[in-house]
């Protein structure tokens, strides 16, 4: 083997992002190891206090949700809102290919699918405590949305 060989398969090796490659020959065993040296010096953070953390509930199916909350969106308005119970990513849809849970003037009635919050790859169908007519959807679909944060105002008359 030339040394050209040997300098073009050290490109090669470098270019490729391999880290190490190994040829063994009739007379010859060459190894390559690509990639900066491994450092030898070792660095500690300073030492923590150890903290007491007292371990969080274990969170469950929808039903552990607590119901939305429903209140009026202000004095004198005669809407109700249907606040978000968890903090997640908001979809009015089932599926991309599927048609909104409901729409503006829709009639809903208690226990009626609103839409689905997708928290850490769980779809929670959030579902009315109340029936009447949808007046406005508050949130645009597929964006996050956060505990207690108004989704819809109803019309309960």
């Amino acid at each position: 083997m030339r040394i050209k060989e040997i300098q073009n398969l050290i490109k090669f090796v470098a270019k490729s992002g391999a880290s190490e490659v190994s040829l063994e020959m009739e007379k010859i065993k060459l190894t390559i190891k690509a990639g900066p040296p491994e450092p030898k010096t070792t660095i500690q953070p300073p030492p923590v206090a150890p903290t007491i953390i007292e371990a969080a509930p274990p969170v469950q199916a929808v039903e552990a949700f607590p119901k939305q909350q429903e209140t009026t969106s202000t004095g004198d308005s005669k809407y109700i809102e249907i606040k978000s119970p968890i903090i997640g990513t908001f979809y009015r849809k089932p599926s991309p290919d599927k048609p909104s849970f409901v729409e503006v003037g829709d009639s809903i009635s208690e226990g009626s699918v609103l839409c689905v919050i997708e928290a850490m790859k769980l779809f929670n169908e959030i579902e009315s405590d109340i029936s009447g007519t949808i007046v406005k959807v508050l949130v645009e679909d597929s964006t996050p949305v956060e505990f207690d944060q108004p989704l819809f105002l109803i019309d309960p008359s």
